[in-house]
């Protein structure tokens, strides 16, 4: 008896180490930027796509954004290189975020996924946004 409610009070706990497990980290995919988009408006779609989630673009070097995160006790940062073809995100490093590397690959915090993924989302609509402006 004792021993079953031993097994019972660890089930729990199981689920809570299996939610803690990272996530393997993937940067999006490429973005492409819609044709006759200026660099300069793509530096801004980047720009909106980023604040409108809380982002705070710490750089800005004509080709590369730096960006970081601050979400309670998590920081993110990342970085965003563009041109007027593509736009990469890639993660840089972070705080908090139960980052690791484990046989060559990269684990992170799942919420991290969430989070990039929809600044790509948001990245690429305003992107839109600046083509259809265009016409």
């Amino acid at each position: 008896m004792r021993s079953r409610l031993r097994y019972l009070l660890l089930i729990p706990v199981a689920f809570m180490l299996m939610a803690a497990r990272g996530a393997p980290l993937v940067d999006p995919a490429p973005i492409a930027v819609p044709a006759g988009t200026s660099v300069k408006d793509v530096s801004k779609a980047i720009r909106s796509g980023v604040v409108t989630r809380g982002w705070v673009v710490s750089k800005d070097d004509g080709s590369k954004i730096d960006a970081v995160l601050n979400n309670r006790e998590h920081t993110v940062s990342i970085a965003i290189a563009y041109d007027a073809k593509q736009v990469t995100v890639s993660y840089v490093s972070s705080d908090n975020m139960s980052y690791a590397e484990k046989n060559g690959t990269r684990y992170i915090h799942k919420k991290y996924m969430q989070w990039v993924n929809n600044v790509a989302g948001d990245i690429s609509r305003e992107l839109q946004v600046a083509a259809i402006k265009k016409e």
